[in-house]
């Protein structure tokens, strides 16, 4: 009789895996007074590694313009390897899309203010997110996709 063994998680790795910074209207654009309007796009990927082993992307597009002018365009691919083992299969998919999320977005947050400031511009710091509520909007759009395609046939 074996024992039930205990679950396991552990953060392998957190690193940066892509990131794009452009500024296609400087120089002139740093003589703009008017605080720009910032536009935010973030999305979550996760993919088997290997067995046991998953990388989780936090994905973020901060642009920042002003009137028509792009002043600023970051993209950044903020990345972690964890380690879960001993997790029943149905409970993988909440881990990868809600609490690997959560432990990377600080990083994420510190990297996207860190470039902009080195840009040459005020500091974007990025409101946390409820990841939960991003992976129930993402399965509820899986499902209603399902569905459409399940009726279509």
């Amino acid at each position: 009789m074996s024992e039930q063994q205990q679950p396991a998680f552990n953060i392998e790795k957190i690193y940066v895996k892509d990131l794009s910074l452009e500024i296609p209207n400087a120089p002139s654009i740093f003589l703009e007074r008017e605080a720009p309007q910032v536009n935010l796009q973030l999305n979550t990927q996760s993919h088997v590694i290997k067995e046991g082993l998953y990388e989780v992307l936090v994905i973020v597009t901060v642009t920042a313009k002003v009137k028509d002018q792009v002043m600023f365009l970051v993209e950044v691919q903020q990345a972690g390897i964890f380690r879960i083992s001993n997790v029943p299969e149905k409970e993988i998919a909440p881990v990868l899309g809600i609490g690997c999320p959560n432990i990377i977005f600080p990083y994420l947050r510190e990297t996207v203010s860190d470039i902009v400031t080195r840009a040459g511009f005020p500091p974007v710091i990025l409101n946390p997110v409820n990841f939960e509520a991003v992976y129930n909007q993402n399965q509820q759009r899986a499902n209603s996709e399902d569905s459409e395609k399940n009726s279509n046939h």
